[in-house]
């Protein structure tokens, strides 16, 4: 059974094939971090995950790669200019009244805490790109020596008319280009998009030696600078969203080509937005975004969150609003006691001969979901049919626990009712009940008394410690 990925690079879905298998490197663009990641950010980092994920259950040995951006980022990038405007970790800075390495600090734990709430696996590499200034001014001379970059009085500027295909990936009409006044950054470059290598600015807080004068790398050549350090100068796949196709990952080629003559990755991928409340995409500027820390104070479980995500495909995004992430936690919970159920069968039955088939056939059409472009929705849409079928618990819970190793829902850890404190005799009874039907694989049923106890002013989280009873 064949992988296949859908490749900007060609705009097909295209066979995997890896360049040393079983070995795949894979180069993800990670956080600017001046501000909290939002559940937006972390939309990417699911479905990344997840790849990563299956290509692992493949057989496959993933080197992860997930850059941190703390310094050359600016504010213009959100006009389609990455050229222009302040800094964003000197505006976090200033905005918060600390220094930018305290910045940088803070946001990088918030970071971290989104992956680990997520259930996202830790990157195999989170290199940074102030402590890789040394890599990044190597390759700027590398690509100044063979001819791809020029100087001015601002820095080293890269030289696009050197690289004929620099419009082709993203179909850029550079004609259009020509046209905008916000680009007129610096009046010394050939060509409006062309693009700083190095910024001179001894004016900047963060700031390095350089041969083109004291300032601070762009904020592409980060990327390509790190990605081929920990992964050679090609490799299998890069990853980022849709609004990094046209600008960031356009100039990302370009410096492959100008360094090292040929493209970096093979396969480049992109997930599109999660939108926001009232279909607006959710951003830092707008206001209108959601931590995953501010989803477990209100009382939800961020693994429904991740439930949600793989619900959707990465290429085409998600619409997020609070009654989605509700109806994601009752399939959720429902999930949890399908599984809470089929692991309290220990007993192991033989297989007849019609039920061994139906096990091979659910394995079978979750390597096909996930081998099509990574379907996630429908691997789920597997995993429910498995564990609603007529083949004993024991091989329900085998199969869950397979996929899950997949989709990351922390399956694993549900467990079977425990000694619940603080509740009243009446719903302690009702929560036995409920446990009582699930063992009978009586779901309906069971999922009506646990309606009738969350009409009682209660919400129930299957976790690992048990039953969590949450009075409202």
């Amino acid at each position: 059974m064949t992988l296949y990925l859908t490749n900007t690079l060609t705009r097909k879905k295209e066979e995997f094939k890896p360049i040393n298998s079983p070995n795949v490197g894979i180069y993800s663009c990670g956080p600017t971090v001046y501000w909290n990641q939002h559940v937006g950010h972390m939309y990417a980092f699911v479905q990344w995950d997840t790849m990563v994920r299956f290509l692992r259950f493949l057989g496959y040995n993933v080197t992860w790669v997930v850059n941190i951006t703390d310094v050359g980022h600016l504010t213009g990038e959100n006009e389609g200019n990455p050229d222009i405007g302040e800094d964003k970790m000197e505006k976090g800075a200033k905005r918060e009244g600390v220094s930018v390495w305290q910045i940088a600090e803070k946001y990088i734990k918030q970071f971290m805490d989104s992956l680990e709430l997520l259930n996202i696996q830790k990157p195999d590499v989170l290199p940074r790109a102030t402590e890789h200034i040394k890599e990044q001014i190597g390759l700027a001379e590398k690509i100044e020596k063979n001819g791809f970059a020029y100087q001015t009085k601002k820095g080293l500027v890269f030289d696009t008319g050197k690289f004929k295909d620099y419009a082709k990936f993203a179909g850029i009409k550079l004609d259009k280009l020509k046209k905008r006044t916000d680009v007129q950054d610096d009046p010394e470059k050939k060509n409006p998009w062309d693009f700083f290598l190095w910024a001179a600015d001894p004016t900047h807080v963060m700031k390095w030696p350089s041969l083109w004068g004291e300032g601070y790398p762009g904020w592409h050549i980060e990327c390509t600078a790190m990605s081929t350090k920990y992964l050679g100068d090609n490799f299998d796949i890069h990853t980022g969203g849709f609004e990094h196709i046209s600008v960031h990952h356009t100039n990302e080629i370009a410096q492959g080509y100008g360094a090292f003559g040929h493209k970096t990755a093979n396969y480049w991928l992109h997930n599109a937005h999660l939108l926001g409340e009232g279909g607006l995409k959710m951003s830092k500027s707008l206001g209108n975004f959601v931590t995953v820390q501010d989803l477990k104070k209100a009382g939800y479980d961020p693994i429904a969150f991740r439930y949600l995500v793989l619900t959707s495909h990465y290429k085409k995004g998600l619409n997020f609003s609070y009654k989605a992430l509700d109806s994601a936690r009752t399939a959720l919970n429902n999930l949890r006691e399908q599984v809470a159920a089929a692991r309290s069968q220990t007993t192991r039955t033989v297989l007849s001969q019609e039920k061994d088939e139906k096990r091979r056939q659910f394995n079978e059409d979750f390597l096909v979901a996930m081998n099509d472009d990574l379907n996630t929705s429908k691997a789920l849409a597997v995993l429910w049919s498995a564990l609603k079928s007529n083949i004993p618990s024991e091989d329900k819970y085998d199969l869950a626990m397979s996929f899950d190793e997949v989709l990351g829902l922390k399956l694993k850890e549900v467990s079977k009712v425990s000694e619940v404190p603080q509740v009243s005799q009446e719903v302690k009874k009702m929560l036995e009940e409920r446990e009582k039907l699930r063992k009978e694989e009586k779901y309906e049923e069971a999922d009506k008394v646990r309606k009738e106890i969350e009409a009682k002013g209660y919400r129930l989280e299957d976790s690992s410690e048990g039953v969590k009873v949450i009075r409202l």
